[in-house]
C-alpha cells in the first residue's frame, strides 16, 4: 500500500499545479482560497557604509504571498496589492518610492525580457494614490539604456503614471560597501540609497547561468561596474544582494514568461503568455515559488536560495506561507 500523502506536500503541489496553469484550477472569476501559514566607476572614494531594509512589518491578518490570474496585467497588480493588505500597508505619505523593473534588454513587451510596462504602471499609480511624495523608476540596463528603457514601453509608461524615470547615469553611482561575503566596495546608482521605499518587479525568465532570473537576480540592475565579474560566484553574489537591498515589496511579472534563451530572448517562439502575477514579502519564498512552477528547479539547483534563507531573509518553503490565490478570468 503507497503511504499517505502529506498535507504540506498536498498544498505543495496544489500551489505548483495553479502556477503552471495559469491560476485556471483556481475556477471561477473571484474564487480563492487560503493555504495554511506555515558601467562604470566613479573616482575613487572610500565606500559608503550602509546597509538599506525597505521592509514593512510582517502583519498576520494578510498572506504573506499573493497569485492572482487574470486577463489585464494592471488588474493583475492591482488586486495582488489589495489582498496583501493594500497599498497603505506599505506606502505611507510623503514617501519617496523607488521601483525597480527589469529594463536590461532592447526588447518589446512581447518578447518578455523586460518586465510588462502597464504592472508598473500601475504599481506607480497605487504609490501616489497612498500619498507617496515622489516614484522614482530605474535599472542599470545591459544594453544601451536608452533603446532599453524606450522599447522596453517602462519609460513612456511610468511617466504617463506620475513617476520620475532616471536613467543609470555614470556620474550618478556611488562606491558603496556592500558588506557581503562576496561583494565588498562596489559602485551602486545613488537612487537606491536615496529612497523611503523600494518595489522589486521583475519578469519571470530563463537564465542560461542561474536557471531563472526572478526577484533576487533583478537587483543586478543597482550596479555598475564590470558586472560580469560576479558570475564567478554567482549564488553567493545574490545572496549578498539581497542582504543589502531588502525591498518593502515583490510583484513577479509571470505575464508572459521567457521559458527559453534567457535572459535576452527574442523569439516569440521561447514566450508563454501565462497571465498570471506573484506577489508577496517574503523574496525567497516567491523565487522558490516560481522557479519549481515554471522550470521544475528545486532549492538544490538554486543555492542562492538556500544562502539567503540562512541569512535569515526568507524561506524556500513556499507552500507553508499563507497564501491567497485568486482567478480574475471568465
Amino acid at each position: 500500500m503507497q503511504p499517505a500523502e502529506s498535507p504540506s506536500l498536498s498544498r505543495r503541489e496544489a500551489l505548483i499545479k495553479l502556477l503552471r496553469l495559469g491560476g485556471a484550477a483556481a475556477g471561477t472569476a473571484g474564487l480563492a482560497f487560503w493555504l495554511n501559514e506555515r558601467s562604470h566607476r566613479p573616482v575613487p572614494e572610500l565606500p559608503l557604509n550602509v546597509k538599506r531594509s525597505h521592509t514593512v512589518a510582517q502583519d498576520s491578518a494578510f498572506p504573506a504571498m499573493a497569485v492572482i490570474r487574470g486577463d489585464g496585467p494592471g488588474q493583475l497588480a492591482q488586486q495582488a496589492i489589495e489582498e496583501l493588505g493594500g497599498i497603505s500597508r506599505f506606502i505611507s505619505r510623503a514617501d519617496i518610492v523607488l521601483v525597480k523593473p527589469n529594463i536590461g534588454w532592447d526588447r518589446t513587451p512581447e518578447q518578455a525580457a523586460n518586465t510588462n510596462p502597464i504592472i508598473v504602471a500601475e504599481v506607480i499609480r497605487q504609490c501616489l494614490n497612498a500619498g507617496a511624495k515622489r516614484v522614482l523608476v530605474t535599472d542599470v540596463s545591459c544594453n544601451d539604456p536608452r533603446r532599453c528603457f524606450q522599447r522596453s514601453g517602462i519609460a513612456e509608461a511610468a511617466q504617463r503614471a506620475g513617476a520620475e524615470v532616471i536613467l543609470p547615469d555614470p556620474a550618478r553611482f556611488k562606491e558603496v560597501d556592500l558588506q557581503g561575503e562576496v561583494l565588498r566596495a562596489w559602485p551602486v546608482l545613488d537612487a537606491f540609497l536615496n529612497v523611503d521605499k523600494v518595489i522589486n518587479i521583475p519578469i519571470a525568465k530563463h537564465h542560461s547561468l542561474t536557471g531563472t532570473t526572478l526577484g533576487m537576480k533583478n537587483w543586478y540592475g543597482i550596479l555598475g561596474g564590470a558586472r560580469h565579474q560576479l558570475h564567478q560566484k554567482i549564488n553567493e553574489s545574490l545572496a549578498d544582494l539581497a542582504d543589502f537591498m531588502r525591498p518593502t515589496l515583490t510583484l513577479i511579472d509571470c505575464y508572459r514568461v521567457l521559458l527559453r534563451n534567457g535572459p535576452t530572448g527574442g523569439n516569440l517562439e521561447d514566450v508563454a503568455l501565462k497571465k498570471t502575477l506573484v506577489a508577496g514579502t517574503d523574496p525567497v519564498a516567491l523565487d522558490a515559488y516560481v522557479a519549481k512552477a515554471y522550470w521544475n528547479l528545486e532549492v538544490r539547483a538554486l543555492p542562492y536560495l538556500q544562502m539567503a534563507a540562512q541569512r535569515g531573509l526568507g524561506t524556500y518553503e513556499f507552500e507553508k506561507l499563507r497564501t491567497r490565490v485568486k482567478d480574475l478570468s471568465s
